[in-house]
């Protein structure tokens, strides 16, 4: 059976990449249909990508232990 801690990791890097993915579609659309530099979408878009890579990042850096004794 998964640890708490494993399943928790592997949500965490399930939803970031989704946040990533959605950043990506918001970019995309944005400057299909025209948008500017500082559009919205566009906007949005890349923080949705700066969170999505800062939370995967993160989850999978090597570093103290995170278990506590």
């Amino acid at each position: 059976m998964a640890k708490p801690r494993d399943v928790h990791r592997q949500t965490t890097l399930l939803f970031s990449s989704v946040m990533v993915l959605l950043g990506v579609a918001m970019i995309v659309r944005t400057v299909a249909g025209g948008g500017s530099a500082l559009a919205l979408g566009l906007l949005l878009g890349v923080l949705f990508v700066a969170a999505g890579a800062g939370r995967i990042y993160l989850a999978l850096r090597p570093g103290r232990s995170r278990e506590k004794s």
